[in-house]
């Protein structure tokens, strides 16, 4: 089994396009034009392309090379009174161009948003595993801004289409404006892209993030996130897909994380869904990767918590769906246990409390699945405009879903 790990460098790194091999273990890497050059100077990139012209000119000296458009906007930083010696990749000079006027005017967050997806996760698994079983989850949800009772999307309940949705902030019917990803594999019979399943241009958080001139990751255990890199190649800094390897997905971001100084990354983690699948929803193979999955928050807790250019990140996590207990798919989109489903803020500036009592104008509903039409519940396609919202720009182009960026984490 192979995985295609996709890596724009930043300072320090090579370019490289690495091929995991999970069943030998073994990794080969190709490093573009073999060429390095060494600085004895610690250099941090901007996290968006703004804060650049805040700096003086004259903070970094570095030799100029041609690079990609995007590239070019993701440049590095002499940070001042800090010298180290460390291995620098080529990087171009900075682009004179302005963001467009839509998110120029909104940059300047003191943020970092970390976005993580938990594939098959019933709200019910933190009830069953109590504090001890999931003491982070549990801390997640009691110190932050949280409900256990949104929704997936109203179409469908199965992972690709509602991860889309994640990103994009659509619904997914195409005809209805939506993205078109109906499909839940990577099979080559697929449309390549999502554009190509919309039937026309379709934006995202990443596309958002980049065109302010700020940083993206993505992390997944699952080989059909690869429509995302492949959808938005210039907006996707690094794309690293490692197929059902939780743990090696969560250490990669950790270390990306601490490496770079991303604006929004998105992480991905399997366990609980295969688990379902395998066994049943809220199994005891399921509790077991439960457990599996809380150990993993608490590896980038940790990280946040022991690193202090990770103390401004602000977590959103959610799922694509749930699951019945019991049951082995959860593809009826009319099954409560389906289609309810856990969101959470929580982070530097987001209060504790419930997110429909902070969300007046968001519904609270109950059991009931709630279509399209009146006062709508909080929806795992709010993470694309409420990551937006706390990186200070505005709503995703073509969003449905918290497209008035009203969703707050606050009292």
């Amino acid at each position: 089994m192979r995985q295609l790990v996709d890596h724009r460098p930043s300072h320090g790194e090579a370019a490289e396009t690495r091929v995991e091999d999970a069943d030998r273990r073994v990794q080969l890497l190709r490093v573009a034009g073999g060429q390095r050059w060494h600085a004895r100077s610690l250099l941090v990139r901007p996290r968006f392309a703004s804060e650049w012209r805040r700096r003086s000119p004259r903070a970094c000296s570095v030799p100029a090379v041609t690079a990609s458009r995007s590239r070019g906007r993701r440049l590095a930083v002499l940070t001042a009174g800090v010298a180290l010696s460390v291995s620098l990749s080529p990087v171009s000079a900075p682009s004179d161009a302005a963001p467009p006027p839509d998110t120029a005017s909104r940059l300047g967050a003191e943020r970092q948003v970390l976005a993580i997806s938990l594939d098959g996760f019933n709200p019910r698994l933190l009830k069953k595993l109590g504090r001890t079983g999931a003491p982070n989850l549990t801390k997640l949800f009691r110190t932050g801004a949280s409900t256990r009772n949104a929704r997936s999307q109203v179409e469908m309940t199965v992972t690709l289409p509602n991860h889309t949705s994640q990103l994009t902030g659509r619904r997914i019917d195409a005809a209805e404006g939506g993205h078109g990803v109906v499909w839940n594999d990577d099979k080559p019979i697929r449309p390549d892209t999502i554009q190509e399943a919309a039937g026309g241009d379709v934006d995202s958080i990443f596309t958002q993030v980049d065109a302010a001139g700020g940083s993206t990751a993505l992390f997944a255990t699952e080989s059909k996130f690869s429509l995302f890199k492949a959808s938005w190649p210039d907006a996707v800094d690094r794309s690293t897909i490692l197929q059902d390897r939780d743990h090696d997905v969560t250490v990669a971001a950790r270390r990306d994380l601490l490496r770079n100084d991303r604006a929004f990354t998105f992480i991905h983690l399997g366990a609980l869904d295969e688990a379902g699948h395998a066994k049943g929803w809220l199994s005891r193979t399921y509790l077991k990767a439960g457990r599996l999955i809380d150990a993993q928050i608490g590896i980038l807790l940790k990280a946040i918590r022991d690193h202090a250019k990770l103390h401004d990140v602000v977590i959103v996590l959610t799922a694509d769906h749930g699951g019945e207990p019991g049951a082995r798919g959860h593809s009826v989109p009319t099954n409560l246990e389906n289609y309810r489903i856990p969101f959470v803020v929580w982070g530097p500036g987001v209060d504790k409390g419930d997110l429909y009592e902070m969300n007046p104008t968001y519904a609270d509903p109950g059991e009931e699945r709630i279509e399209f039409e009146g006062t709508q519940p909080i929806r795992n396609g709010d993470l694309a405009n409420l990551s937006a919202h706390l990186l200070g720009l505005s709503a995703v182009p073509g969003s449905l879903w918290g497209a008035d960026q009203s969703l707050t984490w606050t009292n």
